[in-house]
């Protein structure tokens, strides 16, 4: 973790990563008749192929990379189809890696692992498995006859494999025990789940594994919820109410498919991370200028989401900073789009001495938004990566940057301003007991009414945290702090 990068590992933006669609392969194992081993029939992508990149991504995700980076090296014909086995194998990675120590006692060369371990998350469990059995092994087996690095290892990846189709109940009965094996998340994570949400850390687990819904956020300059369900409906696209301004929908889909999407009717957010608009502007008379910072905002969503809710007429001046000049592009995009305007600056939240009187002017805020850079363990389920790449020391370090912006920014809150702190985050060191120290360290802030921990998945389901909002949402903690007149 290098601080001053302030990385947001799992929101890499683009395309909508809840459900990727299918892979399209050539399901037909190698050699099978009137098919030269190894070839497949024009227009289609060989199975071993996708294979080939699963196990590319995921070994680049064992070295340390995140699941965008290994995905945008694969070939974008293959992308779609590698990124639905990718994250399949992710959610099932603690299992497979479990069955392969069952398989060999001796760690293979990476690449060999990886490709072995991919077989194995994607079959393990027929009931998800989505090729059959042999078809699998025979396409994972040529994958590693094509590839270099793994050549000499395919008799070895086939006899592992053929093992397990004879000995599977066996394997997976020995593994069971395993707690990595049973919830995919390594040892530390659910321990610190378990200590940190003890009603709950099993919900949680269960969530991670699953998928999660494409939500939308209504832009209600620009159209209302019931317009956009109609318009959505006219497409024979299924969405429910999320929210105030959310719909989420029945299956995700492609985002230039959404009607009015270029025109800025609607964007991608989540119901959990739609909250903090309302959250920050509750009790604020918006109908009076505003100046307004949101202190990390790349990608732009709640920036534009605030600019949102301003009321016809009363200036809302929103200052976006982002330390990523790269990334602050993105907030430029998302406000072009909508066809709203913010002073966007690329500028450390945590220097202020660097930007806030040369550009603001030094004037005091109405509110904060601070969006802190977090573990992003409560968006676990849409980027199944992070819980591999994390380490139980980043959550020490992470809480101590977030303690640094909040310190750096409160004196910039007016008296009477309020401020609202949040994360992607289900630990506690990055919400309930941040925001306890914080209190306890200035005296002049006081906790409004605020959601604390919400737990990932919907919580209109039986065993949910009671005071989580009706709805399908990712993992988020919020607080609102005010400060004394």
């Amino acid at each position: 973790m290098n601080p001053p990068s302030y990385p947001r590992p799992g929101r890499p933006g683009g395309n909508h990563p809840s459900r990727p669609p299918r892979p399209r392969a050539s399901g037909a194992p190698a050699g099978a008749p009137g098919t030269p081993s190894g070839a497949t029939p024009p227009g289609t992508v060989a199975l071993w192929q996708q294979l080939t990149a699963v196990a590319g991504a995921l070994q680049a995700i064992r070295s340390g990379q995140s699941g965008t980076a290994a995905l945008a090296a694969v070939d974008g014909g293959l992308r779609p189809g590698v990124q639905a086995l990718l994250f399949q194998v992710l959610r099932q990675l603690g299992r497979a890696d479990a069955l392969r120590r069952q398989l060999a006692a001796r760690t293979p060369p990476p690449a060999a692992d990886a490709l072995l371990c991919t077989a194995l998350a994607l079959g393990w469990n027929p009931d998800e498995a989505p090729y059959e059995a042999f078809t699998l092994v025979n396409q994972v087996v040529e994958a590693a006859k094509h590839h270099p690095a793994t050549r000499a290892q395919a008799s070895f990846i086939n006899g592992c494999l053929r093992r397990f189709l004879r000995e599977r109940d066996a394997l997976v009965a020995a593994t069971d025990n395993d707690p990595v094996a049973r919830f995919n998340h390594p040892a530390w994570w659910i321990q610190r789940l378990r200590k940190d949400h003890p009603q709950h850390w099993e919900q949680i687990l269960r969530a991670n594994n699953a998928h999660a819904p494409m939500t939308l956020r209504i832009n209600q300059q620009k159209c209302t919820l019931p317009r956009y369900q109609q318009a959505l409906n006219a497409i024979n696209l299924e969405a429910f109410p999320a929210g105030g301004t959310g719909l989420a929908l029945q299956h995700p889909v492609p985002v230039p498919s959404l009607p009015g999407f270029a025109e800025g009717w609607a964007s991608v957010q989540d119901a959990a991370a739609q909250m903090a608009a309302p959250l920050l502007l509750q009790g604020l008379d918006l109908a009076q200028p505003l100046r307004v910072l949101d202190a990390c905002a790349a990608p732009g969503g709640k920036t534009a989401h605030l600019l949102e809710m301003a009321a016809p007429g009363a200036p809302m001046h929103v200052t976006a900073l982002e330390i990523d000049a790269t990334r602050s592009a993105r907030i430029g995009d998302t406000l072009q789009r909508l066809g709203l305007s913010a002073q966007v600056l690329v500028a450390d939240a945590a220097r202020p001495q660097d930007w806030w009187q040369a550009h603001c002017g030094g004037a005091l805020f109405d509110a904060i938004l601070l969006d802190a850079p977090c573990t992003a363990s409560g968006i676990v389920r849409r980027h199944p990566d992070v819980r591999w790449l994390r380490r139980e020391s980043d959550i020490a370090q992470l809480a101590a940057l977030q303690a640094q912006l909040l310190k750096a920014l409160w004196p910039l809150l007016r008296p009477g301003g309020r401020l609202l702190y949040c994360t992607c985050s289900v630990f506690r060191a990055e919400g309930d007991a941040q925001v306890q120290t914080f209190l306890a360290h200035n005296t002049d802030a006081q906790l409004q009414p605020s959601p604390g921990h919400l737990i990932p998945g919907n919580a209109d389901k039986g065993g949910a945290v009671p005071d989580n909002q009706i709805g399908d949402h990712d993992g988020f903690f919020y607080a609102l702090l005010q400060k004394s007149l």
